[in-house]
């Protein structure tokens, strides 16, 4: 398994593999990045404009440089003539952007169609539904128009039964998608999943979206980085945010290199915000691991006996889900939850489960060797929606968080709506996750794990029933 230290830059900082977004004041100051595979086989490194150095004056700040981050730096620059600066804790892309499965699916946040019409009515939902899709519309446009060089592979997103009692709740889902959104998804057997998709043992069928794209999740990074350079924004990386004031309506933003002013500021940090960043962001999230891992090249045989005809996003439907694919390099990307805490998160019974799960998909690869291996925090807000908003109408300040693993495709429109609001151009953004805050949990974030961990127990032991 690749150890971490292969990831450090002379200067840098050794990666820290129990931070913890709840307990640690920040993510560190010019760290080496998570030993993910997508940092391994990104390539050269993205060129950008060294770290704060002194005070300057600017415009607009935005806080990280995931796509979120970058996303906002194209779109102020590209549609209202805005050249963002980014401050980066770390390097480009360091946190989620860097350690995702990089499945982009038509979705945003952890709620289904149904619980959006039972949460906001049938009338919203439908609105909702087309955000998301003028969204994927979006994604697909940057990847064009930009010659963004991602590894894309499309073929929609298929979502495998892993319990046979799973499938009712799959066709009435799909039902909903197609007779009151009009969207094209459709149903498939055990032997179709097979024959079109991939030979997985565990599935008893699946639903299948048309809207589905798997990337690398650390060249889209590099690629965002390039493309929001060349339309003008400035990135500093190994700039970490130390402290955040504001007078007469100008913040001030301390680094470790100079303190930078500016009008606005747009935070971007996803699950890696610090608690103390600033009282509007503070306990707004509850952080939650994922782990991930790539398994060595398979041989020709075992790639046959796999039988993938695809390498999009492959998602089952457990709580605790796995999401996986077959990589076009000839390796197998497993994904899932993980411990509750950094602390326990290089316990070896987290990684046990990943290897668990692929046997239980693909039981010939049972003791496969693992090359890569790593984890990172989720942004998953208190009520599994995401917000893009500006939560104090009185201060030039917007944040775009919380949502729950499915950023990948929904965080270019999430980035394009910020910039919208900086520049004053959301006045037709009516949607409840562009018009209130993130539910606010306060002293109790900490004190919910105790809740996660006997969740986890009752997830598990719904899922695996018969």
């Amino acid at each position: 398994m690749t150890l971490s230290s292969n990831f450090q830059a002379p200067g840098q900082q050794p990666y820290d593999p129990k931070y913890d977004p709840i307990m640690d004041k920040g993510p560190g100051h010019n760290m080496a990045y998570a030993p993910t595979y997508w940092i391994a086989t990104a390539g050269k490194m993205p060129e950008d404009d060294g770290p704060v150095t002194a005070d300057m004056d600017v415009d607009v700040v935005v806080i990280g440089s995931g796509y979120t981050g970058l996303s906002t730096a194209i779109h102020l620059a590209k549609d209202h003539g805005i050249k963002a600066h980014v401050l980066e804790a770390n390097g480009i892309g360091w946190g989620c952007s860097s350690r995702s499965g990089g499945q982009a699916q038509i979705s945003s946040g952890r709620l289904k169609r149904s619980q959006w019409i039972a949460r906001w009515g049938l009338e919203t939902a439908r609105e909702m539904h087309a955000e998301v899709c003028e969204a994927f519309q979006l994604f697909r446009d940057l990847l064009g128009e930009h010659r963004l060089d991602v590894d894309a592979c499309d073929g929609g997103h298929y979502y495998l039964a892993h319990k046979g009692w799973m499938m009712p709740k799959l066709k009435a889902e799909v039902e909903v998608l197609n007779n009151t959104f009009g969207y094209k998804a459709r149903m498939l057997s055990r032997e179709q999943v097979h024959a079109e998709a991939i030979r997985e043992m565990e599935c008893h069928g699946a639903s299948w979206e048309p809207d589905g794209i798997a990337v690398q999740p650390a060249k889209l990074a590099f690629e965002y980085a390039r493309v929001a350079r060349e339309l003008g924004a400035k990135l500093h990386p190994a700039s970490p945010v130390t402290g955040w004031e504001t007078k007469n309506g100008v913040h001030h933003l301390r680094t470790p290199g100079g303190t930078v002013r500016a009008r606005a500021v747009c935070v971007a940090t996803s699950a890696y915000v610090p608690r103390d960043l600033h009282p509007l962001t503070r306990d707004r999230l509850m952080p939650i691991l994922s782990n991930n891992c790539v398994t060595r090249q398979l041989t020709p045989a075992e790639i046959e006996q796999i039988g993938a005809r695809v390498h999009g996003p492959l998602t089952d439907t457990r709580t605790l889900r796995f999401y996986y694919r077959m990589l076009p390099e000839g390796r197998i990307q497993i994904g899932s939850r993980s411990a509750i805490t950094g602390r326990d998160a290089p316990m070896d019974k987290h990684f046990q489960l990943l290897k668990n799960g692929l046997a239980w998909k693909f039981p010939h690869l049972k003791g496969i060797e693992i090359d890569y291996s790593w984890w990172g925090w989720v942004d998953v807000s208190h009520d599994m929606m995401p917000r893009i908003t500006q939560p104090d109408p009185k201060q030039t300040i917007y944040y775009a968080l919380g949502y729950g693993g499915n950023g990948v495709m929904y965080s270019a429109q999430a980035g394009r709506r910020m910039a919208q609001m900086v520049a004053g151009k959301a006045e037709k953004l009516r949607l409840p996750i562009f018009t209130g805050q993130l539910p606010h949990e306060g002293w109790k974030t900490p004190f919910r794990r105790l809740g996660q961990y006997w969740l986890y127990h009752w997830y598990h032991m719904r899922d695996e029933r018969n």
